[in-house]
């Protein structure tokens, strides 16, 4: 017979205090984030304003040395309401905290810019719901896929980097009436001669019919004859089997345009290169190409060379920056995918 059972409250994990969603844009709080937050922590700000939710392991290895080292300052962001988190129910195993943008972030970023919150067009309902979102997986996705070009960018023997990474949102600002990709990357190689390479990328998850991922090239064709700039879609497979299928559709839907060489395409699978699946810019990709239907794999960096008739692009810029201008949108740049070096925080004696 049980006679002293455990109260309710001490089955509850710890719950970290933090600021309620009214004091989180006082002026006493804003002001104590200004001697608190460091360029990175604002870097953090900017990054889940663009990209709307990013996972611990994916922040961790973009720009932290640890994910110990990332969860002890994601904590106090969170305690000051600078990052919001949630953590999807997984049917096995734990999920990963995801985080996004809170209010007292959202509000420091719009200082930073000289604008109110209102013309971020930002609400803390809005970004927490991502939570609920039937797209919250391939968000994820997509994002992890940037965020391992950006750990590969930071290793000390690096010979390119991730330059520019463009959101869905901001896709769409700029060529939602004609296409509307995943994402956008531009990766500039270093060694052994500098060279640009830019992409749209396309990220699935095998959930629509692969005829319709062909049909989305005759888009990417009129953007190409709009702008006069030809840049290559990339998509991204979960499968070997799933990328062949795609691949059969794609082909058909290349052969079907006026002009084939205005989009060229190259595909992956997140399971051809087994542990070394999370290393987007490996010798994966497979160039699609009626003359040769079978080329070898290459590398991210490798790709211009599948397309000689491509024009080469400047090494200190974007075509797409120059087409869109800066790129900005509710009055933000895109940030730079790469953090600023972590800030000395010691005590001076």
């Amino acid at each position: 017979m049980i006679t002293n059972p455990t109260p309710q409250r001490s089955l509850r994990g710890h719950q970290p205090q933090r600021l309620s969603l009214r004091h989180a844009t006082t002026s006493g709080h804003l002001a104590r984030l200004a001697a608190s937050l460091t360029d990175r922590d604002r870097w953090l700000a900017r990054m889940l304003y663009e990209h709307r939710v990013l996972t611990t392991h994916q922040i961790a290895e973009m720009a932290w040395p640890s994910v110990r080292a990332a969860n002890m300052r994601l904590l106090r962001l969170y305690q000051w309401r600078v990052i919001d988190r949630f953590q999807p129910y997984l049917t096995y195993g734990t999920a990963p905290m995801h985080y996004v943008l809170d209010l007292a972030g959202a509000t420091v970023l719009a200082r930073e810019e000289g604008l109110d919150l209102r013309d971020l067009n930002y609400r803390h309902d809005r970004a927490t719901g991502i939570a609920y979102s039937l797209h919250l997986a391939h968000t994820v996705g997509t994002n992890g896929f940037f965020s391992a070009l950006v750990a590969r960018s930071r290793r000390p023997n690096a010979t390119g980097q991730l330059t520019a990474w463009w959101s869905e949102t901001r896709c769409a600002k700029h060529f939602g009436d004609i296409v509307r990709p995943d994402a956008y990357g531009l990766w500039h190689k270093t060694i052994p001669t500098p060279t640009a390479f830019e992409w749209f990328l396309e990220f699935d998850f095998g959930t629509e019919r692969p005829d319709r991922l062909g049909a989305k090239l005759v888009g990417y064709s009129k953007l190409a004859t709009t702008t006069g700039i030809s840049t290559p879609v990339l998509f991204w497979m979960p499968t070997a089997r799933r990328e062949a299928a795609v691949r059969r559709a794609l082909f058909d839907a290349v052969t079907a345009l006026d002009d084939p060489s205005l989009v060229p395409v190259a595909t992956s699978s997140a399971d051809f290169l087994g542990n070394q699946h999370n290393d987007p810019a490996a010798a994966r990709w497979q160039p699609l190409n009626a003359k040769q239907p079978t080329p070898q794999r290459l590398q991210l960096a490798q790709l211009p060379s599948a397309w000689p008739y491509l024009l080469p692009l400047s090494t200190s810029s974007t075509d797409f920056t120059q087409v869109a201008g800066t790129g900005r949108i509710d009055g933000l740049t895109p940030p730079t995918p790469l953090p600023p070096a972590p800030s000395d925080r010691r005590r001076r004696r």
